[in-house]
């Protein structure tokens, strides 16, 4: 038989929205600094789970993003 490890998983911090705490109602895509802190090297959109970002922010965030990839701000 195999012996399973008795590893317990910590309590994960909870994650809060930094555009929230900072009470943004719009995220410019202009702001190409801001956008490529939720993004990997390669240039995908990082996820909420990982990013910690509201639904409503994240949205706001993707179509930042999006816009800003047209006119070549970020990768």
């Amino acid at each position: 038989m195999l012996k399973r490890s008795s590893r317990r998983r910590q309590a994960a911090k909870p994650k809060i929205c930094r555009f929230c705490e900072a009470k943004v109602n719009y995220i410019d895509f202009k702001d190409a600094e801001t956008l490529k802190k939720f993004q990997t090297e390669k240039g995908k959109i990082l996820p909420r789970r990982i990013t910690g970002t509201c639904l409503n922010h994240q949205k706001m965030l993707s179509m930042a993003i999006k816009r800003a990839r047209i006119i070549s701000l970020v990768y």
